[in-house]
């Protein structure tokens, strides 16, 4: 049954045991196998397969151009397998030309509510990412992997089978299968230089900032640190930003790489 809202393309393939909602739109290289079941306000475009007994709530985005500055409106696709229940808010996007061309979602899935499952992603089996969890592009999740509430994972990570994400956690490093991984990682892992070079800053800058990043964080001591700072490096105006962001509110606590968060309102 289709709902006489729907918004169905002429040309896509759509089976006859499908079930539509009102006001949903479906594109026309989109193609959605037998009994599936998608409610109001859905919105499929793009290459995308549906497979069979998959069930779609209200609002999902499905298929739509992927949040990747580099896509150039390039021919990618989607595929979804069978059983899946995408809920409310889900977005899943396309591949993308550098990736692949192709986000493939396996069997028996669960994506709960404002889920996103970016570009190029490989999601496995008997998957269950919980709610706003987003995946960056380029991610693996192999079968029957769960991942808890408000976790977010990085582009290109890995997770292995059966392995389970604890909520709220970031997940910036590959989980061997059968590991249970939990824990913010909200530490000072180091300096963004791929970003320092994209904006083009003065090499000898940037290279004057990583020694300068070594002593700031020498110890857990950041006063005393940036009171010993070598003079020469607060000439460097990237050194600079970070000494000015340290001290400017007092009453801030700063991210170091020791994992933990320090008081500076004796600095």
């Amino acid at each position: 049954m289709i709902h006489k809202t729907a918004i169905i393309d002429s040309k896509a393939k759509v089976s006859s045991s499908v079930k539509i909602g009102p006001y949903t739109v479906i594109g026309p290289n989109v193609e959605i196998g037998d009994d599936v079941i998608i409610h109001s306000h859905v919105n499929i475009s793009g290459n995308t397969k549906i497979g069979d007994g998959t069930i779609i709530f209200p609002f999902a985005s499905i298929g739509n151009v992927p949040q990747d500055l580099k896509y150039k409106g390039e021919d990618t696709k989607l595929e979804v397998g069978k059983n899946n229940k995408i809920r409310e808010y889900v977005t899943i996007s396309p591949g993308t030309e550098g990736g692949g061309g192709l986000t493939k979602i396996g069997d028996n899935c669960l994506f709960m509510i404002s889920s996103h499952i970016a570009h190029d992603c490989n999601v496995g089996n008997n998957v269950i990412i919980a709610n706003n969890v987003p995946l960056g592009g380029h991610v693996t999740i192999e079968d029957n992997v769960v991942i808890g509430g408000n976790s977010a994972v990085q582009q290109f990570t890995r997770i292995g089978k059966l392995a389970m994400v604890g909520g709220m956690t970031g997940v910036l490093h590959d989980v061997i299968p059968y590991g249970l991984s939990i824990g913010n990682r909200n530490y000072l892992q180091g300096l963004n230089l791929i970003g320092l070079r994209r904006a083009n800053f003065d090499n000898k800058d940037i290279l004057g900032l990583i020694e300068a990043y070594k002593e700031i964080f020498a110890t857990k001591n950041l006063k005393d640190n940036l009171s010993k700072l070598n003079g020469a490096f607060k000439e460097n105006p990237l050194v600079k930003d970070v000494i000015k962001f340290i001290t400017k509110d007092k009453k801030r606590s700063i991210c170091t790489p020791f994992n933990q968060w320090y008081n500076l309102t004796k600095l």
